[in-house]
């Protein structure tokens, strides 16, 4: 078995809250609270620094408990019964998240505007936000890994130019004259002291970054509570210097407060000239991204969560094969960014409502991320109170003192710095919250994958070895170490490393008595692929459950398809090791894939879907590897001699380097041209194919003319002998075909000429399926202008 390794300890926890901490909120907020309240912004900070410490320490008693990623919606799905509640809790979070970068990239936007963009330069407001923001997801998209030491040294940097503006402060006014100045500006209003603490807490949810990634984290147990206790500190002194530095500006108060967001980049180059102006530029949009790209991250984590659990499509929970990221996830997170960007850019006009105008801007934009941070944050709370009668006797390495007390009065305080955010912001998150609630509501969800997909028998292995005489064992007798085990309890975690890492083929099998045909073909094709490797053979049998049944109804059954199947193998000679497996599913296609992306199958091998085209369809468009789809295979199936089409597009060119492998492997190969005579069909250039086989492969090149391509294909493979093999088209989408119309006509026809084929499709992302409707259109004028 393989285990997860922490690797992130105190310093890069500590570091990741601080650096998530330090973004926007200081350098955006700290202008605008001080041109409203001047020094009594400290205030304001150290209230929303309160406030959202009783959540962190709630936080850091969950997160001591569940030692996993996954921050407040983990928590709630683990103490709550209420599908509803946590659906609520895990939406929530995911658009405080994406509104809170929608913040920080939309202030961001402003410092471009004002100090980077020369004026001259006709360039709208967002342009730069939203071209982050697509940036930024199409890096998640990809995948990136930003090592410990990297997180220590942006933070480092960031605090660094922070003390940099402190100190030109000080400088500038002297210490004894800063101090005196702080102290002589403090007004008392506490309406708008809570006001801008309400604005402020957004800065302070940094601490949630260090409790979703619980999981990664070294001791997170004692290391968690410590981290979240030392950031928050930490960031509580840096803004109270920040604001003694911006209370000692040169610049009058209205100035400041014209410039809003983006006055600190002008105090700062009131204190060091040109030079800190642009100091504090490139540290004020550096922080911004940094902490975009963290918050990125945590939706898309929310994302992928709720929809492993089936609150959310469940895409969102599907890692890309070749990313290895939650890719759907991080796309929608990007597109709401988008969209909340778009919404708060001021482009909406202001609407009255009972008696109120709404103003859509970055204001209002605070207020929509914070509300739905508080909100959540306050059900957390709720739910420790409720986790500590409900399972009192869970062990907690970190306990919240006075509980219930200090719960409640985060939820209090909760409540009341929502009072005073922004009433278009917060109007706007109630009603988005209720339309996703509502259309929950209406969907029902997505069952979670144990409820889809069983394995109700285990891999039962079938080892193709060496005898001591130097035979080769069949591999339908199973030695007596390994019979009934699986591949762990035989070999240990070594072996099972061993079975992860070898090229598996994954046979999924409907009718047992194809079976033997099926494994000796893919046993074939798994030794040609690997040459002189050690391949696996995966063969799974599924039975499919009705809705409403119970998966212990099927387990008999499904067991006993298991033995039929074995029973069917029995005595079938292959130099390939293949194991046997009983699943039972409610969806069949949604069982292939899951099991080829949890065993990690190179190549699926499956019949020609006669019955259930649509099962091939999902297979071949959300399958992580490529897809033989095998057609009147004979029970000793050979591949001898090998039949290929001229063609082109993908999946051909997927195709070629499997024929260059059997032509290496001895096999003979027929490459065919048709050059069509009837209205249907196009000319293919055959030197395409031809130049990736390798030299010294058999290769006899067959051109014929023929009414419709798979005609040719046909004859000329029925001749020749073999296997017909031919790559799925780019046409079956308009057509509706089910894998194009040569490659369906050739299965048509084949039966009459007693010949085997294979289709092979290659593994098709958001980009391939969308040239399914593209291509036919640059075939005609390809055709047109040829």
């Amino acid at each position: 078995m393989v285990e997860h390794t922490r690797s992130l300890g105190f310093t890069v926890a500590y570091a990741m809250g601080l650096g998530t901490m330090i973004a926007a909120g200081i350098f955006s907020l700290s202008g605008v609270a001080v041109a409203r309240i001047g020094s009594s912004a400290v205030i304001a900070f150290i209230i929303a620094a309160v406030v959202a410490g009783i959540t962190a320490a709630s936080y850091s008693e969950f997160a001591s408990i569940y030692s996993e990623n996954g921050g407040g919606y983990l928590f709630s799905s683990q103490t709550f019964d209420s599908d509803f509640l946590t659906y609520f809790v895990g939406v929530s979070l995911f658009l405080g998240y994406t509104g809170t970068t929608a913040f920080y990239l939309a202030t961001m936007g402003e410092w471009w505007q004002r100090f980077v963009f020369p004026e001259a330069w006709p360039i709208p407001h967002g342009t730069m936000p939203l071209v982050t923001t697509i940036l930024l997801g199409a890096l998640n998209a990809r995948g990136t890994e930003e090592s410990g030491t990297f997180q220590v040294i942006v933070t480092s940097a960031k605090v660094a130019v922070l003390f940099a503006f402190i100190g030109g402060a000080f400088a500038f006014a002297g210490p004894v004259e800063a101090t005196g100045r702080f102290a002589g500006n403090f007004q008392a209003e506490p309406v708008g002291i809570v006001s801008v603490a309400a604005l402020a807490f957004i800065t302070f949810f940094g601490f949630s970054a260090i409790a979703a990634s619980a999981g990664e984290i070294i001791e997170p147990r004692k290391t968690v509570p410590k981290a979240i206790a030392t950031s928050i500190l930490t960031v509580v002194v840096l803004y109270t210097f920040v604001i003694v530095a911006m209370v000692n500006s040169p610049i009058p108060a209205e100035v400041v407060a014209e410039l809003g967001e983006t006055a600190m980049g002008r105090v700062a180059a009131a204190f060091l000239g040109p030079i800190g102006r642009v100091l504090i530029v490139a540290g004020a949009i550096f922080s911004m991204v940094s902490a975009s790209n963290a918050s990125i991250l945590a939706a898309s984590g929310i994302g992928s969560l709720m929809g492993e659990r089936g609150q959310a499509p469940r895409p969102f929970q599907r890692i890309h094969p070749e990313y290895g990221t939650p890719f759907w996830s991080v796309a929608t997170a990007t597109a709401t960014i988008v969209a909340l960007i778009l919404a708060f850019s001021g482009i909406l006009p202001s609407v009255e409502f009972v008696g109120r105008e709404l103003h859509f801007h970055l204001s209002a934009l605070t207020g929509f991320a914070t509300f739905n941070l508080l909100v959540p944050l306050s059900v957390v709370n709720v739910a420790l109170v409720y986790s500590r009668r409900r399972y009192p006797d869970l062990d907690r390495p970190f306990s919240v003192p006075l509980v219930p007390l200090v719960p409640i009065l985060g939820v209090l305080a909760n409540v009341a710095l929502i009072g005073n955010l922004p009433f278009s912001g917060i109007l706007s998150g109630i009603v988005v919250v209720i339309a996703l609630v509502a259309s929950y509501y209406f969907w029902g969800g997505a069952p979670e994958r144990e409820e889809l997909f069983a394995r109700v028998t285990e891999a039962r292995p079938h080892v193709a070895s060496v005898e001591p005489g130097g035979h080769a064992a069949r591999a339908g007798e199973r030695p007596p170490t390994v019979a009934g085990e699986s591949a762990a309890a035989a070999g240990g975690e070594e072996a099972e490393a061993e079975t992860e890492e070898r090229f598996r083929i994954l046979v999924p099998v409907a009718r047992p008595s194809r079976a033997p045909a099926y494994v000796r073909f893919a046993s074939q094709i798994a030794e040609a692929r690997t040459g002189n490797g050690d391949p696996l053979v995966q063969v799974v049998t599924i039975t499919q459950l009705p809705e409403q049944t119970p998966f212990e109804a099927l387990e008999d059954t499904a067991g006993d398809r298991a033995d039929a199947l074995e029973a069917q193998l029995e005595g079938v000679e292959t130099g390939v090791d293949y194991t046997v497996e009983g699943h039972i599913c409610r969806e069949v296609a949604f069982d292939i894939l899951q099991t080829a992306r949890d065993d990690g199958a190179d190549l699926i091998l499956m019949g020609y879907p006669e019955d259930h085209p649509d099962i091939a369809s999902s297979v071949q468009f959300k399958s992580p590897c490529d897809i033989l789809y095998v057609h009147k295979l004979p029970e000793h199936p050979s591949l001898d001699v090998v039949n290929v089409g001229a063609g082109g597009g993908p999946h051909h060119h997927a195709l070629l380097p499997l024929i260059d492998d059997l032509g290496t492997q001895g096999a003979a190969v027929h490459v065919i041209r048709v050059a069509p005579t009837g209205e249907h069909g196009t000319h293919e250039a055959i030197e395409d194919t031809l130049d990736h086989l390798s030299e010294g492969i058999d290769v006899e090149v067959h051109e014929i003319e023929a009414d419709l391509i798979a005609d040719g294909l046909v004859e000329s493979a029925a001749a020749s002998g073999g296997v017909l093999f031919i790559g799925a088209t780019r046409t079956r989408e308009l057509r509706r075909w089910v894998f194009g119309s040569t490659p369906d006509r050739v299965i048509e026809r084949a039966p009459e000429a007693d010949l085997p084929v294979v289709v092979y499709a290659s593994s098709t992302g958001v980009v391939g399926r969308l040239s399914e409707y593209v291509f036919p259109v640059y075939r005609y004028l390809q055709k047109l202008f040829r």
